[in-house]
């Protein structure tokens, strides 16, 4: 179990985690959910979801990746400090969805995207993070 200070365990956790995201179909499905998913309504979520969405691959992924990570924080294998300051991504992506989540966990996933929503609540720089992160995307939509 992970204690409150890093130590070389989680420094080696994360790197994986940032080595894992660095592979080619990761890289890819990254870059499809980050710069082509900008959801405006709970439809927009529910159309990724569906098998012949061009970004469902992706979609599903990315998805289970956040949650396996933050679950690592939250189950307490891994600094969740040291981990949710080195994975903005992840919030990034809970932040486009956040808005969302209740008609997601009431249309049949009542446990989806717990451990990402726990890092970005629970966490001092989960909170940090996520709270710049909501501005960033607040943006880019108003933009769109």
């Amino acid at each position: 179990m992970s204690s409150d200070k890093p130590d070389y365990h989680d420094a080696d956790l994360v790197l994986r985690v940032y080595d894992m995201r660095r592979e080619a179909k990761t890289r890819e499905n990254r870059d499809a959910i980050n710069f082509q998913f900008w959801p405006k309504s709970y439809d927009d979520v529910k159309e990724v979801g569906k098998f012949d969405n061009p970004l469902n691959a992706a979609w599903r992924q990315l998805s289970t990746y956040w949650e396996m990570v933050f679950g690592m924080a939250k189950n307490g294998i891994v600094n969740a400090e040291y981990l949710t300051q080195n994975n903005g991504e992840g919030l990034f992506f809970f932040a486009k969805i956040a808005p969302f989540l209740d008609q997601i966990r009431a249309d049949g996933s009542p446990r989806a995207f717990q451990n990402v929503e726990w890092a970005s609540k629970e966490t001092e720089s989960g909170r940090e993070q996520y709270a710049y992160i909501q501005g960033v995307i607040k943006k880019q939509l108003e933009s769109d």
